[in-house]
């Protein structure tokens, strides 16, 4: 029964995605920005909120077990964009292997790319940091917050005010498939774009509120903390709409809206989100937490130093794969 309860609301959660991104990408179409832009903030975030919502809701009393909830957002906040820069990129590009050969080339456009994984690693850094700043320093916790959210800020302001050039170069937004609303009868328009927006974002709340239930009952059968069930556990069920998302554009050689949705994630989920636990949760460097943040970081240097040296293949993201299992070593150890 509770195997069926995490599936149904699982289930809930990516068709919620689904409908946020459809409505998404008419979106950036109508605005007529660019595929980076798309990629990177509007399907990066609508994608996002699944695994978004769920430390959101656990720590703003996701149940009535305080430190449970703390474990669980703690969890959900660091295991997004440890799955995002590990599993999620391996996955993406062992999609293409077949296709374009161990050496082939991924080719997303390379300015946006190179700006979403500098300012993660920026704000990500000063989320590790935080793991040493102790509690009774609240000025300081807080100071670092502030940053992280200015520098998310700042992202948003600099990657649309790249949108127009790129639209000029030919990477601007269009929608592959009609808006379900439509679909069922309803007019195309900004009126039926926003309140299929609204719906999608009222299912990922409700979907995510049931998750968290569900997890609280499978933790103690599972023999594992609440912590670790959310870092590797929740990250792999709500990372799903990138993935998926990802694989379908690469297959499409659409590498530019592939690697956005998952970066541009990446900064959104290491600026906002830890700004939260840094504020709101026991931020400590547990060894769970630590190797978590140590091997995400890792994880997209990599990716930005191959970037730098000129060009990426599809090898160079197995590396990433492996950083996952070495994970996944260190923290069952």
């Amino acid at each position: 029964m509770l195997v069926l309860q995490l599936l149904f609301f699982l289930v809930l959660i990516l068709i919620a995605a689904e409908v946020f991104v459809n409505a998404l990408e008419h979106l950036g179409e109508r605005l007529k920005i660019s595929e980076g832009v798309t990629g990177s903030v509007f399907a990066a975030i609508g994608t996002a909120l699944p695994e978004t919502i769920v430390p959101l809701i656990a720590i703003f009393g996701g149940t009535q077990n305080q430190r449970l909830n703390e474990e669980i957002g703690v969890g959900a906040i660091l295991g997004a964009p440890l799955m995002l820069s590990t599993l999620s990129i391996f996955l993406m590009a062992l999609s293409v292997w077949k296709r374009r050969g161990t050496h082939g080339h991924l080719n997303p456009e390379r300015t946006g790319l190179a700006r979403d994984l500098n300012f993660f690693l920026a704000a990500f850094s000063l989320s590790c940091l935080a793991l040493f700043v102790p509690h009774e320093t609240a000025g300081i916790r807080a100071a670092l917050a502030f940053v992280m959210v200015t520098i998310y800020f700042f992202y948003l302001m600099l990657t649309i005010k790249a949108s127009e050039k790129l639209v000029k170069d030919g990477h601007g937004t269009e929608a592959e498939e009609p808006m379900f609303l439509t679909r069922l009868g309803l007019p195309e328009g900004w009126v039926t774009i926003f309140f299929q927006l609204g719906v999608g974002l009222a299912l990922l709340v409700g979907g995510a509120k049931g998750f968290i239930h569900g997890i609280e009952q499978a933790a103690p059968l599972l023999g594992i903390s609440a912590l670790m069930l959310s870092l590797m556990i929740v990250p792999i069920a709500t990372e799903l709409p990138e993935k998926v998302n990802s694989i379908l554009w690469i297959r499409r050689h659409k590498d530019t809206l592939a690697f956005g949705n998952i970066t541009g994630a990446m900064v959104f989920q290491g600026t906002l989100l830890p700004a939260i636990g840094i504020l709101l949760t026991p931020w400590v460097p547990v060894k769970e937490v630590l190797a978590g943040v140590v091997i995400t970081l890792v994880a997209a240097a990599w990716v930005r130093f191959m970037l730098a040296r000129g060009q990426l293949r599809i090898w160079h993201l197995a590396i990433n794969g492996g950083l996952y299992v070495t994970y996944l070593t260190i923290a069952l150890s």
